[in-house]
Parts: structure tokens; C-alpha cells; sequence
């Protein structure tokens, strides 16, 4: 069944279906959702859906762009231990820490601060023994040498929502990270997507939805869900030259053996 490694169905955009969209899913083929945190409200959002639904799982970290309000050194101790306690807590069912990472699209906050965070949660994640998901926007370079700087091949995880090139793309997979492809694979304009994706190690891919962002043609613009990675699972099987049927085989491993739910 289709795996979809990133999700946030905590955000509003589904607060009118949340819950009758979240139970379809499985009967739709979509067998396993990881929600993923993006700042201190959204922590107790997705231990909550990840508690109620038995093929959701949930990521808990802080985003770069959500960072801000750890430059309080209180807010700071508070979050870092409630991420702490509850990434250690099987009953959890949180499986990474993220999204972390750098974004260097929007001015603020401080890069300096996304930087120091970043370093932080990459430490916690190796200390728990759990992979990263990061986020890395206009931001490659540096995401790539803290990476190397942290030792990231000690610790795993996934490049989500893969933006770069292909030599970028290589040099992540030097350090045994995974890459996120999702709706925009469907793109006209998705060049360098559709290069990496045609040379990413079928064992490297993680299929993934970022919704409610980022949905595929037919319905860019539109709210993204899990029922429309079909679609990425076409684009790539077409790029890639293999059945859909592998592409979702492959990529469901992948995504259990990164999470280690196997």
C-alpha cells in the first residue's frame, strides 16, 4: 500500500473533514501516513491523530520557520524537553524528529537562530536513536555542511520536498539520506526534479504529500491529500520505467526500513 512519509493533517485545512478523510484511507490504498510537527502547537496536534488512528504515526520537531520564539531561553527548555519526553515514549508513536532543517526563503527569523536549532535537533535525533526529517529551502549549502558537520550519516533520515539539482541529490545520498518526492514531480516545469527522480537509487525514494501544499495535476492549487499520490506514483513509474505497482512496493519499504517500522 502506498506510504506516505509526510503529511500535516493537524493544519486547518482540515478541519472540516479531518477525521472522516484520515479513516478512508486505508480503503483507498493509502496504508501508512507519518504527520509531521512544525511548531510547539502542532506537537500536541499530531501525538493526538497519531493516537487515534492506527496507520498514522507522527514526527515532532520544530521547522525553521517556527523557530522564532525558541530565542526565549524558557520557551526554549520547555519545548526541547517536551520534544525529549515525548520522542522517548514508544506509546508516542513518533517515529522522527522533524521537520527541522534550514529555509532561507522568507527574512526572518534570525538565520543564525535556524542554524543553532537545526544543530540542536540533529543531536537530540542522534542521542534518540531516531532518523530527521528536514526541511532544507533555498538553503542547500548550508544544509549540506551542517549535515556533514553533525555527522548526518550517523543519524539517517529524509531531504523532504527535494527542491535541488542532481549533484545536490548525490551529495545527500553520500550521506545515506532519502528523497522526498511529491506532487510536484507532476509539474511541467519540474525539470530538476524529474532529473533526480530518474537517478535517485530506487531504495533512496520516499513518496510524500506535504499536504495540504503541493498537489499534483490535476488539482495544483488545490488542497493536497494522501488520495492524490497516485498520481506522483504514475509520474514516477513513467519516469523511472517500472510498474506503478513496484514504485508503491519500493517505496513503502523504504519508508518502513527509514522509520524503522519494519
Amino acid at each position: 500500500m502506498i506510504f506516505d512519509s509526510h503529511a500535516h493533517y493537524n493544519d486547518s485545512a482540515f478541519d472540516e473533514d479531518r477525521d472522516r478523510l484520515l479513516a478512508s484511507l486505508p480503503d483507498a490504498g493509502i496504508g501508512t501516513v507519518v504527520n509531521i510537527a512544525n511548531d510547539i502547537e502542532s506537537i500536541g496536534q499530531c501525538l493526538d491523530l497519531a493516537a487515534r488512528y492506527p496507520h498514522v504515526y507522527c514526527a515532532l520537531g520544530i521547522h525553521p520557520s517556527d523557530c522564532g520564539p525558541l530565542a526565549d531561553a524558557d520557551t526554549a527548555a520547555r519545548t526541547m524537553a517536551l520534544l525529549r519526553d515525548k520522542l522517548s515514549d514508544p506509546a508516542s508513536r513518533a517515529v522522527a524528529v522533524g521537520e527541522i532543517g534550514l529555509d532561507y526563503y522568507w527574512p526572518e527569523p534570525d538565520r543564525d537562530l535556524e542554524r543553532f536549532w537545526f544543530r540542536q535537533q540533529l543531536q537530540m535525533a542522534r542521542e534518540l536513536v531516531l532518523p530527521v526529517v528536514i526541511h532544507s529551502r533555498e538553503a542547500a549549502a548550508d544544509t549540506l555542511r551542517i549535515l556533514q558537520e553533525e555527522h548526518g550519516e550517523e543519524i539517517g533520515g529524509v531531504i523532504h520536498c527535494f527542491s535541488y539539482g542532481v549533484e545536490m541529490a548525490r551529495e545527500f545520498l553520500k550521506l545515506g539520506f532519502y528523497i522526498g518526492i511529491g506532487g510536484v514531480l507532476t509539474f511541467k516545469n519540474a525539470r530538476k526534479l524529474k532529473e533526480v527522480a530518474a537517478m535517485v537509487p530506487a531504495d533512496r525514494i520516499l513518496l510524500e504529500t506535504d499536504c495540504p501544499y503541493l498537489a499534483p495535476v490535476p488539482y495544483r492549487g488545490k488542497r493536497n491529500c494522501s488520495l492524490y499520490l497516485p498520481h506522483v506514483v504514475r509520474a514516477l513509474s513513467e519516469i523511472r520505467g517500472v510498474r506503478e505497482e513496484e514504485i508503491i512496493r519500493i517505496t513503502e519499504a523504504n519508508a518502513r526500513r527509514m522509520y524503522r517500522l519494519d
